[in-house]
């Protein structure tokens, strides 16, 4: 199950069922960010970490208050 565990810091922990190949663990990443912040899949950039556990994330259109209240809901 894909899922928001929550935040460390500044750090949002987040956990998805795919495992880590051809991308599918990105996508699924997207996916629940973008269904959660209710925005389209194509505001939401990987800019870092593609191969990694820990991504930096770039989204578009959202403002960084209204991103922290809708992923803490």
């Amino acid at each position: 199950m894909n899922k928001i565990v929550g935040f460390e810091g500044d750090i949002l922990k987040v956990k998805v069922k795919s495992a880590p190949v051809d991308g599918l663990a990105n996508q699924d990443l997207i996916i629940l960010l973008s269904k959660r912040l209710r925005i389209p899949k194509e505001r939401i950039e990987i800019i870092s970490g593609h191969k990694s556990r820990s991504k930096t994330i770039r989204f578009y259109g959202i403002e960084k208050d209204d991103l922290f209240l809708l992923l803490n809901g």
